[in-house]
Formats: structure tokens, C-alpha cells, sequence
């Protein structure tokens, strides 16, 4: 247990950092805050949520006087006895959680967490996200808490403690900073070492004596200690772990490999005879470092999306409870916040939940929630999102519902979600990785024993060389680094990948079925065309239909004001007919505006001209004359006709799917050349005709935006729905488009062609690999030092292969 200060008067100790463990409070900002818990009836700091359910357990059981008479502080996470492992029990008894996991070295570590925490009693699922560190665990409440996967993970080398992410960013960046330092060290080491081993490979005609060689023998043995009892350790340390629960990792070859090679060419100067590998040694381990490295670096820049989404939710907020009477505000937890609340967004501050502006015109940076680098015009009536950065002035906001339901909210807990899975080439790559190290030892047994048989002066390099040259880290390696690139790349160009089979699914799609409302088109009526008779200015004619519109709150009002010019007239007189239209005076002279049999009324005779296409005619006339004739309609999105283009020159069947009528429907088809399309259908419809085409061996892709969408999107083999649509159907779909925009979804498409295509590119060369190594190290063509160089530069191959798709 951590011990903390001496005990002051009274039994209590001294203390200005965290009440239960006294470890130093985060200093204060707008994004870190700092837990409390009430003590004795008086509100304590704590540095994280942690320490504060700890705190509250003891407080709640009875046992305030442990903190009146305590000699010491609490313990810390990372050193909890088994019994304290139960004050985190209360905290987690909704069944699901996320636990930060310390000491994640590779891929197989991934499998053995994964496969020890399912066997845990009552553990439903586990599954750790190399990324981010984190394993997401759901569990049966009345059979598993959890003290039991802490223990558990404990009893496997693991710490593991409920996600903090002020502690769990430390943590990483701690990791990265030691790793550095091994790497420098084993750097510093190869290179002194080489600078002794090089004149001793040089003298191959006998110009160095017996003595020199010996020299420059030892001289690299003390130059190799600081690689194998710093550098290594890491290595050690895994392999330990992993022998004494029986299941051998990656770690396994390597340990035994360097152990080996040291201990080998020790006995060898000792002896004064044999081969030393000092060089090899120091080689392996830094060049082995160097591609760990770049696989901590590659996940952190995965991990580093959640990290800002994370950092952009505020956790405190301006309320102004006296509003509108009083302008007075009051700093308030952003997650006390309800609906109803009136708050102020000041310059430089995120949205704390969303809302909708009730004063002040500003522009909003929404990049963060959907990829746009253009900042949106916003101001009273519009919807703030929670997330959403101000940059330009203050405005007031009536929240609309709580932080915790705010747009980047839900984001941040669909990122977590995402990446959890694995697809079935993960899945395969794991499984072949497991049993290849058992195999590797197997391998190397027999080698060894072979050549004891035909060499014994051969038997030792030859085993070395086949430890080192096919340890499956490349393998390991192969698939999570080009999934975490891929998964960052497509979250910055705004698409989220909710499931595993996210990529695969749609890189063997064959067909693309689009819903029509508020997919490829906009959701909202929009002018399309404006035609204007006798004369008449278009721009006068829309700025007399706006000054009409000007009170009306109809969305067909809206899509005329939106596209009418900024100077508009002033309308007096304005009535309202219900189902038919507006009348008022402009000018001096009296207009209407509406259906053609309203404004016929007044303009007299029949309209000039015959509706057509899809959508509404909203006519505008005077006495006697009839002005103009506005068609609107839900407009297309911009990019929907590239879209479907590109999908078909990808080989994709396009098709247009839509409970609209079957004239819109054909109409916006024919508009974007799309063949296949069907209108009238109701969910179950839907649902029905995905289902024909995969009974016909089609792989479908659906991207909808409803709530009537949720079914079909959970029934087509993969699925994506609008970052604008409903919620529910964000919940049933594979991907989420965060933008306004339909493009991310071409990028998706592509981003998992790539990716496929890397990651069979790194299965196969750590394939071949291997079966090109293993016959050269056994057969003792292959050294120590070229079997490091070998492995280590595997490894980095892979790992760089996958970084190509963050370009």
C-alpha cells in the first residue's frame, strides 16, 4: 500500500492533493475537472472517478471513520491488494463498462486478455480494442463484478483500472517515453558494439592477435549488458508472463532468443573459443524496439480521434437561470444541464449540449462531429449541436436535451463502440499467431536436436536463428495496424465504422441501395426553378414572394425566402387562406401567392403555363396578371449524381429504394441516371426487396437516414446511415456518415478496397516470410545477426505498409 504523510492532530493526515489516495489534482481547466465526494458531510477532491467511487463505497457502507483515523493514504490503482479491489464494485454494477489496460505490448496480448476475461463467471463479452487501449466488457451484475476482471487481469501481469481519460492519456504517454528510452539505449549499445565487432569481421587474414580479439570481445559484452537488462527487459517480462500462465506469446521467441544469443556467446569468451553475437544481439533488440515503436505510434495516432472528441465535450457551462429577465449567468457542470436550460456559448467555446439559439448571430466549427473544414452560419431558430465550437460572437442557447444526449455525446460512445470487433481476417490472423509461437518452439527443439546430431558446433546459432527469424510478430502485426489506419483515416474524412465487417462487407458489396428522402436528396423543399412571365424580373418576383412568406413558418415559405435576394420587399395587409394561399399589398398593389385556382382569382384566366416534374407549383400573380410560377421540390444533394456515378464505375449496382410515389421516385432516378428503382415501399417492403436480392447472391449496401430505414439497414449486409438522420437508425447501421455529404461514403468504398488490399499484402509477406526463413535459419544458412535484421525489418514492413492508408 502507498503510504501517504504523517497523521496531524485529530488522527486525519495532511493533505492538498486527492482525499483517498493523495495523489496530486489535475490543475484546473475548461476540460479537466476535478470528482468529489462527500466525507463526513464535507465535499472532497479526488483525482478521478475512481478514488471518488471508492471514496463514496466507504462512506456508504459506514466506515467514514477509516478516513478519521487512517495512518496512511489509499491505496492506488495500480497497487490495490485483492480486498480493495471490491471498492470498484459499486461503481460498475450496470454490467458494461470500460477498463484502461496497462502493459500491452502486442497483438497477442490482445488474444490471451480477450480469452482469460471470458472465462471469468458471468462475463458475457470482452473485447479489447488495441488502439485505444481500452477493453470494453459487458457481465451478468448477479454473477461477476468487477473486482473479478480486475483480479483477473492482475493474475495474468495485467493492470487494469475503470477508463479515466485524463489518467488513461498519462498512461500512453508514459509508455511511449519509456519505449523511447529503450530504444535510444539499445541504439547507443548497437552502435558502440559494432564499432569492436567491425575490426574483428575486418581481421579475417590473422592480423589481429589472440589478445586484441579478446578485448575486443569483452569490451562488446559490457556495451551488450545495457540492451539485454534494459532494452530486453520488456521482452522478459512478457515471456515470464506468458510461461507461467501456460499460453506463450510473442514475447516467448524474442526472450529466448536474446537469452540465448547472451548467454551463448558468453560462454563462448569465457571459453576462448566459439562464436560471440554480441552485435547480433544488440542489432535484434533495437531493431525489434524500432518496429514496437512504430506500432505504439500507429495506434496512438488511431487512439487520437476519440482523444479530441473526448477533450471537445466542455465539462462546465454559463447558465442563466433568470433568463429572459435577468442576463445574470452561473457556472454550472455541463452534466447538471437538463432541457429547458438557458445558456450562454461565449467566443472559443464549444456548445456544452445541444440547443437552439434563442439570441445572436455567430459561425459555428463543426469539423470535430462531421469532418466539415468550412465553418456554418448559425442564428436565432437554428440547432447548435453539442460539440459545436463558436467562433465568431456570443449567443444564447435553450438546451435541448441533456450533455449526455448531445450530439458529440453520442459520437464519442459510437467511436468507442467502433473498432471493438474484429473481421474474420483479424480473427484468422489471431488464431494463426497463437498456435505459430507453439509451433516455433516445437520448430525449435528439433532443429537444435538435429544438428546436436550432425554439428553440435552448429546446433546453437542454428536454433538461435530460427527463435529470431520466425517470430509471428509480423503476422500479429499484419492486420490491427492496417484496420487502426484505416479506422483513423476514415473518421477524419467523416465516416465512423461501427462493426468489424464494416470495410470487408463493403469492399464485396454488389449492390448500393439508396433511400431517397433526406439521402440523396436534401430532406427539405428547395426552389428548383423560377418561371416568370410578361417580363418580370426573377428577382423581383421572389423578393415579392418572400415579403409575402415573411411570418409564415411553411416549408415551402422557407425554401422561398432561402433562395430569395437579401434586400427584400415589405408586405402589408398580409391574409392567410388555409390549404390555398397568402394575399397581401406591396407597394400599393395586391398580390397573391399559392395554388393556381387561388391566384387565378385575382390574376384572372388560366396559368400560362402547365406544372411539371415532380414536386409543388407555387404561383405569384396580381390583378390581372399572372407574374411567376416557383417549382419546389426536395432537391437533390450536390453530389448525388457524382456519387452514383462513381459507384457504378467501381462495378456497383446502384438502386433507388423510397416510400415516396412512384412518379417522384422514377423522376429523381431518371435525374441521376439510376435503373433500378422502386417507389411506394413501406419498411417491411424495403426489408422484403434487400432480401431478394441477397437470395439472389447479391452482397447489398444500404444507406438510409429514417427511423422507416432502421429494419432494411440492420438487414442489409452492411449499412450506413446519415449523421443527420434519426438516431435509431444510427444505432442499427455499420457506419455512420457524420457530414452533410455523401462523398465520405465514395471514400469509404475506396479507403476499404485499400485496406483489403494492404492487409492481404501483409498477410502474404509475413507468410512468405517465414517459409522462406524457416529452411535457411534451420539449415544454418541464415546467422543470428541477419535472422534479426530479418524479423525486426518484417516487422516494420507491415507497419509502414499500413501507415500508407493515412495518406
Amino acid at each position: 500500500m502507498r503510504d501517504g504523510s504523517l497523521p496531524d492532530s485529530g488522527g486525519a493526515i495532511a493533505q492538498d492533493g486527492c482525499f483517498h489516495c493523495g495523489l496530486a489534482l489535475p490543475p484546473p481547466s475548461p476540460t479537466v475537472r476535478h470528482w468529489r465526494a462527500t466525507v463526513g458531510g464535507v465535499e472532497r477532491a479526488m483525482c478521478c472517478p475512481g478514488c471518488a467511487a471508492a471514496a463514496q463505497a466507504i462512506v456508504d457502507a459506514g466506515c467514514t471513520d477509516y478516513y478519521e483515523t487512517r495512518s496512511g493514504y489509499g491505496a492506488t490503482v495500480e497497487r490495490l491488494d485483492a480486498p480493495e479491489l471490491a471498492l470498484f464494485d459499486d461503481a460498475g454494477n450496470t454490467g458494461e463498462g470500460g477498463l484502461t489496460v496497462e502493459g500491452i505490448r502486442c497483438a497477442a496480448c490482445v488474444w490471451l486478455i480477450e480469452r482469460r476475461i471470458q472465462a471469468v463467471p458471468g462475463v458475457r463479452e470482452a473485447l479489447l480494442n488495441v488502439s485505444t487501449e481500452r477493453l470494453q466488457v459487458r457481465w451478468d451484475p448477479a454473477r461477476c463484478k468487477v473486482s473479478d476482471i480486475l483480479r483477473a487481469l492482475r493474475a495474468i501481469g495485467y493492470t487494469a483500472y475503470p477508463y479515466d481519460a485524463r489518467r488513461h492519456g498519462e498512461q500512453l504517454e508514459r509508455a511511449r517515453k519509456k519505449l523511447f528510452r529503450q530504444l535510444f539505449v539499445a541504439g547507443l549499445s548497437m552502435m558502440q558494439v559494432m564499432m569492436y565487432a567491425f575490426p574483428v569481421y575486418m581481421a579475417t587474414d590473422g592480423t589481429m592477435d589472440a589478445d586484441m580479439a579478446a578485448l575486443m570481445g569483452w569490451a562488446s559484452l559490457l556495451l551488450t549488458l545495457p540492451a539485454v537488462c534494459y532494452s530486453a527487459l520488456p521482452f522478459f517480462l512478457g515471456a515470464w508472463r506468458d510461461l507461467r500462465r501456460g499460453v506463450p506469446g510473442m514475447d516467448v521467441p524474442v526472450a529466448l532468443g536474446v537469452a540465448a544469443a547472451f548467454v551463448g556467446s558468453t560462454a563462448a569468451l569465457v571459453k576462448g573459443q566459439g562464436e560471440v553475437y554480441f552485435d547480433s544481439i544488440t542489432m535484434f533488440v533495437f531493431l525489434l524496439l524500432a518496429s514496437r515503436y512504430l506500432e505504439l505510434l500507429a495506434r496512438r495516432r488511431a487512439a487520437g480521434a476519440l482523444e479530441a472528441l473526448q477533450e471537445g465535450m466542455p465539462a462546465s457551462s454559463l447558465r442563466m437561470p433568470g433568463y429572459p429577465h435577468s442576463r445574470a449567468t452561473e457556472l454550472a457542470a455541463a452534466g447538471s444541464l437538463r432541457p429547458g436550460d438557458v445558456v450562454l456559448v461565449a467566443p472559443g467555446q464549444a456548445a456544452p449540449a445541444d440547443g437552439v439559439i434563442l439570441e445572436g448571430e455567430t459561425e459555428a466549427d463543426l469539423s470535430l462531429l462531421s469532418g466539415e473544414s468550412r465553418t456554418r452560419r448559425m442564428g436565432p431558430g437554428d440547432t447548435l449541436p453539442g460539440g459545436a465550437v463558436n467562433v465568431a460572437q456570443a449567443v444564447v442557447l435553450r438546451v435541448g436535451a441533456a450533455a449526455r444526449d448531445s450530439t458529440l455525446a453520442l459520437l464519442v460512445r459510437l467511436v468507442e463502440k467502433a473498432g471493438q470487433g474484429k473481421p474474420a481476417l483479424a480473427l484468422w490472423a489471431d488464431r494463426v499467431a497463437a498456435w505459430s509461437v507453439a509451433a516455433l518452439l516445437v520448430l525449435t527443439a528439433l532443429v537444435f536436436a538435429s544438428w546436436q546430431m550432425i554439428d553440435p558446433a552448429r546446433a546453437w546459432p542454428a536454433a538461435i536463428a530460427v527463435l529470431v527469424v520466425t517470430c509471428p510478430c509480423a503476422l500479429s502485426l499484419a492486420t490491427p495496424t492496417a484496420l487502426a489506419a484505416a479506422t483513423d483515416r476514415l473518421l477524419r474524412r467523416g465516416v465512423l465504422a461501427l462493426s468489424p465487417h464494416t470495410l470487408e462487407t463493403l469492399e464485396r458489396a454488389t449492390h448500393v441501395v439508396f433511400d431517397k428522402t433526406g439521402t440523396l436528396t436534401l430532406g427539405r423543399p428547395v426552389l428548383c426553378a423560377t418561371h416568370t412571365f410578361g417580363g418580370v424580373d426573377a428577382d423581383r418576383a421572389l423578393a415579392i414572394a418572400a415579403a409575402l412568406e415573411a411570418g409564415s413558418a411553411h416549408p415551402l415559405a422557407q425554401a422561398i425566402r432561402a433562395a430569395a435576394p437579401s434586400a427584400t420587399a415589405q408586405a402589408s395587409g398580409v391574409a392567410y387562406t388555409v390549404g390555398q394561399g397568402l394575399e397581401g399589398e406591396i407597394d400599393g398593389l395586391r398580390y397573391r401567392l399559392g395554388g393556381a385556382a387561388f391566384v387565378a382569382a385575382l390574376a384572372g384566366d388560366a396559368p400560362p403555363l402547365a406544372p411539371d416534374g415532380e414536386g409543388s407549383a407555387v404561383w405569384l400573380g396580381s390583378a390581372g396578371a399572372w407574374l411567376a410560377r416557383f417549382d419546389i421540390a426536395d432537391g437533390l444533394r450536390p453530389e448525388a449524381l457524382e456519387v452514383v456515378r462513381r459507384f457504378e464505375a467501381a462495378g456497383k449496382t446502384v438502386v433507388l429504394l423510397s416510400g415516396d410515389d412512384a412518379r417522384t421516385v422514377a423522376a429523381v432516378a431518371s435525374r441521376l441516371g439510376v435503373k433500378v428503382a422502386a417507389g411506394g415501399q413501406l419498411p417491411d417492403q424495403k426489408l422484403d426487396f434487400v432480401r431478394r436480392l441477397q437470395g439472389e447472391g447479391a452482397v447489398v449496401a444500404m444507406v438510409g437516414d429514417g427511423i422507416n430505414d432502421a429494419a432494411v439497414l440492420r438487414g442489409a449486409d452492411v449499412s450506413f446511415a446519415m449523421g443527420g438522420g434519426a438516431a435509431l437508425a444510427q444505432l442499427h447501421a455499420d457506419g455512420v456518415l457524420l457530414g452533410d455529404s455523401l462523398l465520405p461514403l465514395v471514400d469509404a468504398a475506396d479507403t476499404a478496397r485499400r485496406t483489403l488490399a494492404i492487409i492481404r499484402q501483409n498477410l502474404a509477406w509475413a507468410s512468405v516470410y517465414n517459409l522462406a526463413a524457416i529452411p535457411l535459419a534451420a539449415t544454418g544458412l541464415l546467422n543470428p545477426w541477419l535472422s534479426g535484421i530479418g524479423m525486426a525489418a518484417s516487422s516494420a514492413i507491415v507497419v509502414l505498409n499500413a501507415l500508407r492508408l493515412r495518406k
